[in-house]
Order: C-alpha cells, then structure tokens, then sequence
C-alpha cells in the first residue's frame, strides 16, 4: 500500500495543475478519482486494523489485559496464516517467481503483525489502568458501562419501562385499529360471528368473544344440539382474528380451507405449553418466560415463514436468509431486554415494602417463605427455588461485597463463588446433552435392529429352502393371495408387525423422554441464572434513586434468595419423573395450549388436577389392559 501511495502522490500533484477538457480548471474543493480511491483504501485499511487489533476504549485494567492479549493473538495468528498464504497466492498468480515474492512478504507479515500486536496489546492495557480509577468511582456511584458506546452512564429503570410501553402501545395503535369507514376485507364471516366491525382491536375482539362463548357454550344451552359446533366455529374465528399474522391472512384470502384449519387448530403455543410442562406459572413475574419456550416459538414462526415465502416465490436467495436471520437475532434480543425489564418491575414490586419499611424483616421474611411454599408445591417447584434463590444470593453478595467490604474482598468471595456456579451448570449442560445423544442413539439402534429382524423375518418366508418352484409359488400365494397380507411363518401380519414396531419405537422414545427433559431443565437453569443477573443489574444500577435505596433494594433481594434457596433445600431435590409423567404432562399441556387457544380460561390448579388424573388413568390402564380380565 506504501508504494501505491507513494507512487501516486506526483500524479496527483500534476493532475491537480492540469485543465480539465473544455479548458476548465477544476474546483478546489473537488478530489480527483486517485484521491477518492485513496481515501477508499484507507478506510478499508482502518476497518480491517480494527477488525484484526482490539483498540475500542477498555473499562478497567482487566478489560484492558483481556483486549491486548486478544490483540496479541490476533497478530499471531494473522502473522502465521499470512506466512502461509502468501506464496501459495503468489505461486498460483507467478510461479516461482510469484512463490518468493510471496515468500517475502508473509515473512515480513510473520513479524510485524505479531510485533504491532504486542504494541497495541501493551497500549490497551496501558488504557485499562488509566481506566482503573474512574471505573472504581462510577461503579461506586451505581453506573453502568455502556457496551456500544464505551463509556459509563445512568441506567434508569423507568425510563426504560416507558420505552418498551409506548413501543407496545404504537404496535396496538398500528395494529387493525383504524377509525372511519370498515376496512375492506375479502370475507367478513368471522367478524360478523363476534359481532365486530373489520377494524375491531385485539382488546374488543377478545371482549366479543367471551360474550358471544357464553351464549353458545354446550353447558349453557343443554337443549342445542348444535351448540358445541356453534362454540368450536366461535372458538376458530376468534383464534384467527386474536393472531395478528392469522388475521392479516384471513383479510386478505379469507377462510382456510379444511387442512389449513385443521393445522390452525392443532397448533401448539410453546408459552403455555412449556409453562405446564415445567409448572412455572407461578415464578414468571420473576423469571419470565423459559427461554425453551421462547426459542421453540422463533423456530415454529421461522418454519412457517419460509413455507409461506417458499409458496410464492419457489426459493429463497442467500441474502434474504442471512437479512431474515439477522432480524430474528435482533428481535430476540429485543425479546429477552423486555423480558428483563418486566421481571425488574415485578421484583421492584414485590420488595417495595420492605424498601420503603412498610414491613420490617421478619414480616417480608415470612411472606417471602410463604410464596416459596406455595412454589414449591409445583412439579419443578424445588428446582425453581433453589435456582432463582442461588443466583439472587450470589449477586446480592457480590455487589454488597465490594461496596460495604474492606477492599471489596467479600465481593470477590462472592464472584469466584458465582463463576464455579457457571462452570458447573455448563458442564450439567454438556453433560445432559451427551447423555440425551447417547440414549436417542440407542433408541435409534434398538429400531433399526427391530426393522432388520423383520425384513429378515420376511425374506424367510419367501425363500423356504429346498422348496421347488410350485411349493414357491404355492407360498407366495398363501401369503400374498387376493391383494391381502397373510400371516408369515411368525403367525403375524405385515400390518400387524409394522404396528408392534410403532409400538415399540413410541415405548422407545418414552423411556427416553426423562432424558430430554432433564437437558432442557439444565438449559433452563443456565437461562434463570443469567435473566436474574440482569435484572439485579438493573435494580441495584438505577439512578433514578438513591445509592442508600439501590443497597436497600440489594438486601430485600438477599432475603428473597436465602428464603427461596432455603425452602427449596428444605423441600429436596425435586423427585424425578417417569416417563408415564411425563407423557402425562405432555398431554395436558397439549389440551391446555389449545383450550387457551380458544379463550378459555384454565387455572394452575386445574391444569395439576388433569395431570393428576392422566397419570391415574395411565396406571389403571397398565393394571387392566385392553381385552385383558380384571
């Protein structure tokens, strides 16, 4: 690059005294086609240092010696891939006189990006220490490092929770709700079914339909015999009409035909579903919604998606995947920021009482316990305790610790402690997933193995050794006569055989269902453990109160993690299901989902009930099987 620029400087100076065509001088203010071209390469070069060295602005000295030794080994790298790159690329383009040239420069490569690397490592981590004191003030004044911006600002909460509200608030404003004349819409019969206009809001639809269920409802009208088809018709309109995406279709092509409804009705809300799975209903104000459940979410809408932009166009190029899945990134990180905020609100709620000494410790101690009960009562109830619990305590302890601790020496106790908890849960993790692969893979062979035997089973029945060829024909007949399967030298069926080998791969999958759902819960904690340190972030970083408040708040939560973690202690590690439990939460929460679906209203307590029922149905119907004598 030195020798282009060099070389180009006097043209550019000649150039700059020559008249363009037409006599004309050119403006002063203009730049020849060399300069922009420079300027061009100069911009790529400084995109590509930056890309290559870590020079953003470090918060402390630890930033500063975790970016020089990034930039350190960036340089390294680069140094010795250039070292073998060079003459590969040189040899391809000159031979061996390109070979040596290349030569040349990946040696010379090999030594200065390692040596500008040491350089600028060395200058970060002079930056970092630079750093040191005025990182120590501002997290001392309750702060926060601003990642993008690199540099140290006042986080508030409520300014925050505005944000996300009137965000929410123009998507509803935006969404279906305009005023003067009906939209035009391709058919209105689900409108006209709530008795709504076209520009109904999600809100006055919702109100219609459970004024127009109760008039319907099969309990209420016993005398109709139509009236359970009448509810089932309220029930699809107003799902369609409650889904913003389902509505825009149904405006624009009308109603689905029957396999499309049909797929309606059996979709399945991975919120709701989850949520009954795991029972955790009643701790998602403090931990929201399961990132499984969300994740599960993105990838049925992905599906759906691709299908639909498949159907009308036959493909998808690159660039549309890679810009569809850089949205999605972005809005589940939007996503999780929201969840974040609402759990901060609930929190801050529940803890203002003993913040503001409305109840003294022992009163918000024994409330606290008391929840925790109640939680505790639910299938993973234990689990959620003892892992919200954990991760408050942690935090709470590391934030008191380096304010109130002589040097912040109970703060650093408390942050070994929290990053061994991090290391253990990656290794349950990885654990859990190893064990899930090697048990689905078992399953797998355990099937196939039944497949062979058949087919082997099958071909034996058509080769009978030492049978002539009448005998073979007499056979094929026997087996085959009239279109009609008959039973093989086992006495069974095709249809037959291919039914007992469902059964078994169902019994199969069965017996590994506490497997996946033990590395989806270990999946679960690491998501709870991060959620809650950033909400705890948030609480105790808001400056729209005092420091004095932000400690209070940091000790209501101490309290609420020692309780939590105590009582899940108290109440054991929760008993592991069998998989006719777990087949049997599956269940109900598959009725749930599409009940709620539908607008009914299904508490905790009934969705417990109907698992409990399931499970004692399951086992009268292993003690007395179908057919079988009592």
């Amino acid at each position: 690059m030195s020798q282009h620029l060099g070389s180009s400087a006097p043209n550019l100076a000649t150039n700059s005294s020559i008249p363009e065509a037409g006599g004309k001088d050119k403006p002063s203010g203009s730049k020849s086609q060399e300069e922009l071209n420079e300027d061009a390469e100069l911009e790529e070069a400084s995109e590509l240092f930056n890309q290559l060295f870590s020079t953003r602005r470090p918060k402390d000295a630890v930033a500063g010696v975790s970016s020089g030794l990034k930039s350190v080994a960036k340089g390294t790298l680069a140094g010795a891939v250039s070292l073998i790159a060079q003459p590969i690329a040189g040899a391809q383009q000159d031979g061996v006189r390109g070979f040596f040239s290349g030569l040349a420069t990946g040696v010379a490569s090999a030594v200065a990006l390692p040596v500008t690397g040491v350089c600028i490592g060395a200058y970060q981590v002079g930056r970092g220490v630079m750093n040191s004191a005025e990182a120590v003030k501002n997290t001392k004044e309750g702060k926060q490092w601003d990642i993008e911006k690199r540099e140290w600002i006042n986080y508030y909460l409520d300014q925050e929770i505005a944000e996300f509200e009137n965000s929410d608030n123009m998507k509803k404003k935006d969404s279906f709700c305009v005023t003067g004349p009906e939209r035009k819409v391709k058919d209105r019969e689900y409108y006209d079914l709530l008795g709504v206009s076209t520009n109904a809001s999600q809100s006055e639809i919702k109100k219609a339909y459970y004024r127009e269920a109760r008039k319907v409802h099969p309990d209420k009208c016993p005398d109709d015999p139509e009236a359970a088809s009448k509810f089932q018709t309220l029930g699809t309109a107003y799902q369609i009409l409650s889904n913003e995406q389902s509505r825009a279709n149904y405006d624009k092509n009308g109603k689905p035909d029957a396999t499309a409804n049909a797929n309606i009705e059996g979709e399945i809300d991975p919120h709701v579903f989850f949520a009954v799975m795991f029972g955790s209903v009643l701790v998602e104000p403090y931990i929201g919604e399961l990132w499984i459940a969300s994740t599960a979410d993105s990838v049925l809408k992905d599906a759906v998606e691709q299908q639909n932009a498949q159907g009308k166009d036959g493909n998808v190029s690159d660039d549309e995947d890679i810009a569809h899945h850089s949205a999605s990134s972005e809005e589940a990180k939007l996503k999780q920021r929201k969840r974040e905020v609402r759990c901060a609100a609930n929190f801050r709620k529940r803890i203002m009482p003993y913040c503001t000494d409305i109840e003294d410790e022992t009163m918000f101690t024994d409330s606290i316990r008391e929840e925790a009960l109640k939680i505790g009562k639910s299938a993973y109830g234990s689990l959620f305790l003892t892992n919200i619990g954990l991760a408050l305590v942690l935090e709470a302890d590391e934030f008191l610790g380096f304010q109130t601790s002589f040097l912040g020496l109970d703060g650093h106790v408390a942050r070994a402690k929290k990053r061994l908890n991090a290391v253990n849960t990656n290794f349950a993790i990885v654990g859990a997933g190893i064990k899930a692969a090697r048990v689905g893979r078992k399953a797998y062979k355990d099937v196939e193995q039944l497949q062979q035997h058949h087919m082997k089973q099958r071909e034996q029945s058509f080769n009978v050794p030492k049978a002539s060829a009448e005998d073979k024909s007499k056979n094929l007949r026997e087996n085959m006569g009239d279109g009609i399967p008959k039973a093989g030298e086992d006495g069974k069926t095709d249809e037959q055989t291919e039914a007992e080998q469902a059964l078994i791969a169902a019994q199969k999958l069965e017996e590994s269902l506490p497997v996946i759902l033990e590395l989806a819960w270990a999946i679960n904690n690491r998501d709870i453990t991060r959620t809650v340190k950033k909400v705890f972030k948030k609480l105790t970083s808001d400056a729209g109160v005092s420091i004095e408040m932000r400690h209070r708040r940091a000790e209501a939560l101490r309290i609420f993690g020692r309780e939590f973690y105590a009582t899940g202690r108290a109440l054991g590690a929760a008993e592991q299901l069998s998989s006719s439990d777990i087949k049997a939460r599956a269940e109900v929460a598959v009725m749930t989902t599409m009940a709620k679906a539908q607008g009914q209203e299904i508490s905790e307590e009934d969705t417990e009930q109907m698992i409990n029922q399931a499970k004692t149905m399951a086992s009268e119907q292993k003690k007395y099987p179908a057919g079988a004598p009592e």
